[in-house]
C-alpha cells in the first residue's frame, strides 16, 4: 500500500550541527500522523524518553455518531547518506531500524514499512530497486552493492547524485569508492478501528537514535560564523545554572573542552499531535537522564519535577505541542564523577 500525500501529514527534522569525526548526528522519531478529524479526540499521551528506549501510549475517544476507520501511520526521520556517515542507527535491522514495536488495545498490530529513496526531489526508488541496492544509505552491505555495479552505471549513479567518489591510497596506488548520499524516507503505517463512543489505547516503544559528542561543546566561543551557546540555549533551553555547574567542572577555566562530560542528544517529534480534533487533554511526560551522575536540559513551558536520581516529569491539561520546535534533550554523561557533582 502507498502512502497518499494529501492523506498524510509528514513531520520534518532540522538537522544537527556536525564539529568533526568524533561527532555523530541524531535521528529523531516519534508522533502519530493521521487523517484530520473532528471526531477522534486524543485524550491522554503518556511519554517516557531516554537514551534507552522512548515509549509513548496513547487514549483516543471516538465522540462521533459513527465507527472510524483512518490510516493512522508513524513516521521516522529522513536518513541521509554522506562521505563521513556519522548518524548514531539504533540497531543493525534495514527494515526497521529503531525496533518499533506497536499495540492497540493491549495486542500487536502489524505495521506496514514505506520506504522510499530521493536524490534532488526526485523519486528513485524503484531505480535503485531494479539495480538491486539496499535502499539504507549506509552499511557495509550499501557500499559494497554499489561498488560491484560496471563502470557505467557508477557514473549514471554519480550523475543523478546518489553517490559520491572518494579516493583513498591504500598502498596499492589511488582507488575510488563510491558511497550513497541519497535520503531514505520511512513510515510504519496501519489501518485504525476506532467505534464510536469507545476509547481506544495505541502504544510505542522503539530505540532511539542518540547522537553526541565526546566532549562538552557549548562553552566554546562562537567560530565560523556559528554560536554553540546560542544554539545551545535556543534548542536545550541551557539556562544560567546549568552552565554554572557545567562550568564548575571546568580543570582550566581557559579550557572550555575540558569539562568532564561527554554529550548525548536524542529527539522526539511531538508536533504531529496537533492533527487530532482539539487539543491533548491529558499530557505526560518522563524524561531520563539515565545515570544519577548525568546532567540534563530541555525546553519546557512549565513546571519541571524531579521524581527520582534520573526522572523528570511534567504534565499539562489541554496542551497543544508546540508549533515552533519538537522535544530535543541533551545529556551531558559525566566521566569519572565525583561524589557531590551530579
Amino acid at each position: 500500500m502507498r502512502l497518499l500525500p494529501t492523506a498524510i501529514l509528514f513531520a520534518t527534522l532540522a538537522a544537527a550541527p556536525s564539529f568533526a569525526n568524533d561527532t555523530m548526528s541524531s535521528l529523531g522519531a516519534g508522533g502519530l500522523v493521521f487523517v484530520q478529524t473532528d471526531d477522534v479526540k486524543m485524550l491522554s499521551e503518556d511519554l517516557y524518553v531516554s537514551p534507552e528506549e522512548v515509549r509513548v501510549k496513547y487514549e483516543f475517544r471516538n465522540e462521533g455518531n459513527e465507527d472510524a476507520d483512518t490510516l493512522v501511520a508513524f513516521p521516522m526521520p529522513d536518513i541521509t547518506g554522506d562521505g563521513d556517515f556519522m548518524v548514531a542507527i539504533p540497531t543493525e535491522d534495514p527494515e526497521n531500524i529503531f525496533g518499533f514495536t506497536s499495540l492497540v488495545n493491549g495486542e500487536p498490530v502489524a505495521a506496514e514499512l514505506h520506504q522510499y529513496v530521493f536524490a534532488t526531489n526526485i523519486d528513485y526508488t524503484r531505480y535503485l530497486t531494479d539495480l538491486g541496492l539496499p535502499l539504507t544509505p549506509y552499511g557495509e552491505a550499501t557500499v559494497t552493492a554499489i561498488n560491484a555495479l560496471d563502470d557505467a552505471t557508477k557514473k549514471e549513479l554519480l550523475h543523478r547524485a546518489l553517490v559520491i567518489p572518494m579516493e583513498f591510497d591504500q598502498g596499492q596506488g589511488m582507488q575510488t569508492e563510491y558511497l550513497p548520499v541519497w535520503t531514505l524516507r520511512s513510515t510504519y503505517s496501519w489501518e485504525a478501528h476506532f467505534p464510536a463512543g469507545e476509547t481506544v489505547t495505541v502504544e510505542h516503544r522503539y530505540k532511539p537514535s542518540v547522537g553526541g559528542t565526546v566532549a562538552v561543546t557549548f562553552l566554546s566561543p562562537p567560530y565560523d560564523g556559528y554560536d554553540p551557546a546560542a544554539e545551545y540555549k535556543r534548542k536545550y533551553c541551557t539556562d544560567d545554572n546549568f552552565i554554572g555547574t557545567v562550568k564548575k567542572t571546568l580543570p582550566n577555566p581557559d579550557e572550555p573542552y575540558g569539562a568532564p562530560f561527554t554529550e548525548s542528544w536524542l529527539s522526539y517529534i511531538w508536533s504531529t499531535g496537533a492533527n487530532w480534533a482539539g487539543p491533548i487533554g491529558r499530557f505526560h511526560l518522563t524524561i531520563d537522564k539515565g545515570l544519577p551522575q548525568n546532567l540534563v536540559s530541555f525546553c519546557w513551558d512549565g513546571k519541571v519535577t524531579k521524581t527520582g536520581p534520573t526522572t523528570f516529569e511534567m504534565e499539562a491539561k489541554d496542551w497543544w505541542p508546540p508549533y515552533d520546535r519538537e522535544l530535543e534533550v541533551l545529556i551531558l554523561n559525566r566521566q569519572n564523577p565525583e561524589p557531590n557533582v551530579g
